[in-house]
């Protein structure tokens, strides 16, 4: 593990110079294939110094190394502006700070970076997102946060005064208690985002760039999962009996979620709000506690943020066009960018679950789950399922149908745009393939 942490150390003195986007890239996906045909991949693998992985954080990643690289491809706007050796450091930074979370072995390591994610962010959202409107919804981030990871950090304490060890695999005897249980998952909950706790997500996305928006939808929700992953582990029969509350909680969210985006007139936001509705499944198959369910969270991870990262690239090409992300001025997309209607199309499919993607196995996995935890879940099953179709189907008729109000123009997609659709579409597609790996 510590070869990847030092090769992205050494790549820091790059930046004094004026490095080229391209390097920069290729350095990221060759430290990918280094990760993956790194061999031995067994239970104790890869452990050394604090840090090592398993099958989760395997995933996971991958998953950071191949969107911290399509970031670079999408942000060709920045590409030619002032800042932008800055820029490619930021990102660095938020790899580093990423992988280190994913891979830590110790609770104050994981935590340390977990919030120290929240710094690079802050600083793409700053100094490259599009309105004023940016700084209060930088606070928003900030705050939210902010407020919920300091509970943790007592836990933590609590942890190293009572067992003297903040290492993952030890065994700690922690009370069995309600308020403990909420300061541990807090912090999760606001990160993933639960539902009542997702304020800060459409706002942030919102006046984020698009590399700040694929981070975000990509990685930075998918730490709260990690986390409840990681910690249910050590607080197993509080979380057995307290998680009703989360599971009834995150079943409603879903629903109310996914009948807001009905309702949005900003394209990012509806595909934000989307997130929350799909993190609330991620959240309602780790409540669950089975296997299945357990599995069907992970793949629901790995799917949504190829999925909603690839909705945001989208999104993206039509504002660099338009120069709106509004639904009212973004109609006719069919006639204005015949050749990206496709990839339109198939994003909003799978991120409604439609087969052959990954989203539809996990939700698969995870109604499995839920009727494992509570026969009567299939019900409201049925309406989160509905009303996800209806919101992707809204927004591909919507966007796409029409009169575009540039209806004399005419433009079509670049080589670099269709690249970096690709390789968003063919891991959901090709990754069932792999299921095999998990049994």
């Amino acid at each position: 593990m510590m070869k990847l942490l030092m090769y992205m150390v050494f790549m820091a003195p790059f930046f004094l110079f004026q490095i080229s986007w391209n390097l920069f890239q290729f350095m990221i996906l060759l430290m990918m294939i280094m990760f993956i045909s790194f061999s031995g991949f067994s239970f104790f693998s890869l452990i050394s110094y604090n840090y090592g992985i398993d099958y989760y954080s395997y995933g996971l990643i991958i998953l950071s190394l191949l969107i911290i690289s399509l970031m670079i491809i999408s942000s060709n706007s920045i590409k030619n502006s002032f800042l932008n050796n800055f820029f490619l450091l930021v990102n660095l930074v938020l790899c580093f700070s990423l992988i280190l979370v994913f891979c830590s072995l110790n609770m104050l390591i994981m935590y340390l970076f977990f919030e120290f994610s929240l710094i690079p962010l802050l600083i793409l959202i700053y100094t490259w997102g599009y309105q004023p409107e940016r700084l209060i919804s930088g606070l928003y981030l900030f705050f939210y946060t902010l407020f919920a990871s300091l509970p943790f950090l007592l836990i933590i304490i609590y942890f190293l005064i009572n067992d003297m060890t903040l290492y993952f695999c030890m065994e700690f005897f922690v009370p069995y208690s309600f308020i403990i249980y909420l300061f541990m998952f807090f912090a999760f909950m606001v990160k993933l985002p639960m539902f009542m706790l997702h304020f800060w997500l459409p706002k942030a996305h919102v006046q984020a760039p698009i590399s700040g928006s694929m981070i975000l939808a990509g990685l930075l929700l998918k730490i709260g999962g990690y986390g409840f992953i990681r910690f249910m582990t050590i607080y197993e029969l509080p979380f057995l009996s307290y998680s009703y509350i989360l599971y009834s909680l995150s079943l409603m969210g879903c629903i109310l979620v996914s009948m807001v985006c009905l309702i949005q007139g900003d394209v990012k936001c509806l595909i934000a709000y989307s997130s929350v509705a799909h993190m609330g499944m991620c959240l309602i198959g780790l409540l669950t506690m089975t296997t299945w369910g357990m599995l069907g969270a992970y793949l629901m991870m790995l799917s949504h943020g190829l999925c909603s990262s690839g909705l945001f690239c989208l999104a993206n090409f039509s504002y660099e066009r338009y120069g709106s992300r509004s639904f009212f001025l973004n109609k006719g997309l069919i006639n204005f960018m015949p050749s990206m209607s496709f990839l339109w199309f198939m994003f909003c499919s799978f991120n409604m679950s439609c087969p052959p993607s990954l989203n539809f196995f996990s939700e698969v996995f995870i109604i499995n789950s839920m009727m494992m935890y509570w026969y009567n879940s299939f019900i409201y099953f049925i309406f989160i399922s509905f009303f996800s179709a209806c919101f992707s189907y809204f927004l591909y008729s919507y966007i796409q149908h029409g009169i575009p109000h540039l209806f004399y123009s005419y433009s079509s997609g670049m080589a670099r745009e269709f690249l970096l659709m690709l390789i968003h579409l063919v891991p959901l597609l090709f990754l069932i393939l792999g299921l095999n790996f998990f049994f």
